[in-house]
């Protein structure tokens, strides 16, 4: 009996899952366990790497590049792939914008996926973490660098936070110094909430539109509007928004987000 090609690429897939939950989740947590936790996202003590890493994304994340992106985004089709290829690819990438850990993209996608499980949330909720960084896959098909795919989010169009990491990187954005965009409100209404302000382009919400448009995740999942609701699954991952002054219209998804924020 011939037996395809696919079946055994799938067995050999099931075969490294069970390898790696082996090794690292068949008892507690090993993740950093010689890390004291208080001390992750110290920015200010991280490697170059990171910080230069920054100093990009923020001079570079536009009002104009992030309209450009949201247009293009649309125009192509990228590749076609099953989420354990997908996750495979996806595990060439180094995320520069993290201080915290250099963890493999596949190990920290499976860890993510089987703390979940082993909090008891549903099976929509351990696929969404399983996924949960596959956007970053956009690094690979057409970035013009991990600026405009990985890091922190924050609101563009209006006056930077300085709550954001770094804050002083955003001198060499040329937005600081527009006549509206440098404003506290800029483009925006006060409490005009976040289901209407644009935030910092990146692979959360590329993500977001392609499971939106070709996944069965439940809305709880994926959320109602343009925020991406993948954001809160991703450890130590903020959105920056100056002055609570667009936290209104969010403050609904509250309830959906906050059993996950233990694996931050």
């Amino acid at each position: 009996m011939h037996i395809p090609d696919d079946f055994d690429a799938i067995s050999d897939a099931v075969d490294t899952v069970n390898i790696l939950k082996g090794k690292v989740w068949d008892d507690a947590s090993q993740f950093d366990k010689e890390k004291d936790k208080t001390q992750f996202r110290q920015y200010e003590e991280a490697c170059d790497r990171v910080k230069n890493f920054y100093k990009e994304q923020h001079e570079k994340q536009t009002v104009e590049f992030n309209i450009k992106m949201r247009v293009n985004m649309r125009k192509q089709v990228r590749a076609r792939m099953g989420i354990w290829e997908a996750m495979e690819k996806l595990n060439t990438l180094v995320d520069e914008s993290d201080p915290d850990t250099d963890l493999s993209q596949i190990e920290h996608l499976l860890q993510t996926a089987e703390a979940i499980r082993r909090d008891g949330k549903p099976d929509w909720m351990q696929v969404t973490g399983l996924v949960h960084d596959l956007g970053k896959l956009l690094y690979l098909f057409g970035s013009e660098g991990q600026w405009d795919v990985v890091g922190d989010t924050f609101v563009v169009g209006c006056a930077f936070s300085d709550k954001i990491i770094l804050p002083e990187t955003f001198a060499g954005n040329p937005d600081s110094y527009d006549a509206v965009y440098s404003t506290e409100y800029g483009v925006y209404k006060p409490h005009c909430g976040l289901d209407n302000v644009m935030l910092s382009w990146g692979h959360d919400e590329y993500l977001y539109h392609v499971l939106k448009e070709q996944s069965s995740l439940p809305e709880e999942g994926l959320g109602d509007d343009p925020v991406p609701q993948l954001l809160p699954l991703a450890p130590r991952r903020r959105i920056h928004t100056p002055h609570e002054r667009f936290r209104r219209q969010g403050a609904r998804r509250r309830p959906r987000i906050q059993p996950v924020r233990p694996l931050q």
